[in-house]
């Protein structure tokens, strides 16, 4: 497998270097990045971390090694988004082996200027944040990114008409790269799921977004999920994002289920070297859809209501960027724990992040 890869690897690098000597060609460009961790939880465990991608103490992590090969030629085009490392497996979490070495991987068709076909696997157009902290201006995710969608596999169409813009695909079901069959159950999931997004842009600083996803598994539970960002930037400094996102579910015999998240993201640009960033969110869970294993099992009710706090420093060295990042989570209930492993509704921690990208 790994001689499959070094031949990948050698073969684009190949085909890049005769793209630029050949216009008519077929051009493949090539990038990348590697990103590490440090990290101190306050409390001193691990357990304290509800969201994806930092689940550690006091420990140097390495994220994710990310290679990224993108073909063009003429109408046609594709990308094969490869990623190595710990980042990688929690994105892909449903799968195993190589394919869990696939972020994305799909080919491209444009049948006019304002029309373009997608098929294969894709991130999702749910939330405002990315599997690539490249990406994001917060090292660590917020709890709507950790709980939505990371990823689908599909097919979408995509409608370009100048201020406006639309989308509407149909997936396998989320975080799957092929069928899912549930080995208890013995039942295989092949449902599909119907994703659809669209856009506006009022003016040249200013756009909406209208996201949405809904679909029904194997248990017949019926999922829907709203998710309606707006993002402003404000001048050549400031730039501001509200995400709003609502997940509803359904189960046979059971009353609707919910949990929400709404988000304000706040980055600064003090100058070209140096930025602020500032998430706050606030995540509701009452009915108990999320499951905090680690929580209290004497007070926890089974639901939770959180604030989060995060605030991260944008350091750019050329082409590395450091992330020094502090974080206050707070909950209504007992979901986090303190080094005796006594519970507590609080938790803080602090981060230092980087990444090289090529």
């Amino acid at each position: 497998m790994k001689l499959f890869f070094l031949f990948l690897l050698l073969d684009c690098i190949y085909l890049t270097a005769f793209a630029q000597t050949d216009s008519t060609n077929p051009r493949v460009q090539i990038s990348g990045y590697g990103d590490v961790y440090y990290q101190y939880n306050f409390n001193k465990n691990v357990t304290d971390n509800k969201t994806s991608f930092t689940n550690s103490q006091n420990s140097f992590e390495l994220g994710m090694a990310s290679v990224k090969f993108q073909g063009q030629y003429r109408k046609a085009g594709f990308v094969a988004d490869l990623g190595f490392g710990k980042r990688e497996q929690e994105f892909a979490y449903n799968d195993d082996g190589i394919i869990a070495a696939i972020k994305q991987l799909y080919l491209q068709y444009a049948i006019s200027d304002h029309f373009m076909l997608t098929m294969g696997s894709f991130a999702t157009h749910m939330g405002w944040e990315l599997v690539d902290p490249t990406g994001n201006v917060n090292y660590s995710m917020s709890y709507a990114f950790s709980y939505g969608p990371f990823f689908h596999t599909g097919v979408k169409a995509d409608v370009n008409f100048g201020k406006w813009t639309a989308m509407l695909g149909v997936f396998d079901p989320t975080d799957h790269k092929t069928s899912f069959y549930n080995k208890y159950s013995g039942l295989i999931n092949n449902r599909k799921n119907i994703g659809a997004q669209l856009s506006f842009a009022p003016s040249q600083t200013m756009k909406i977004y209208l996201n949405y996803l809904e679909g029904k598994d194997s248990t017949k539970t019926i999922n829907h999920q709203l998710n309606p960002i707006w993002t402003w930037q404000v001048n050549s400094q400031w730039n501001i994002v509200l995400c709003e996102y609502f997940s509803l579910y359904k189960a046979p015999f059971t009353t609707m289920q919910s949990w929400s998240s709404s988000a304000l993201y706040l980055n600064y640009r003090f100058m070209p070297h140096f930025g602020l960033a500032l998430r706050t969110e606030y995540f509701a869970d009452k009915d108990g859809v999320i499951s905090f294993s680690d929580a209290d099992p004497v007070s926890y009710s089974g639901g939770a209501q959180i604030w989060s706090f995060t605030f991260s420093g944008n350091i750019h060295l050329g082409q590395l960027m450091l992330i020094p990042e502090f974080r206050v989570d707070h909950a209504d209930e007992t979901i986090f724990n303190k080094a005796n492993g006594s519970p507590t509704k609080g938790t803080a921690r602090v981060l230092f992040g980087a990444y090289y990208t090529f």
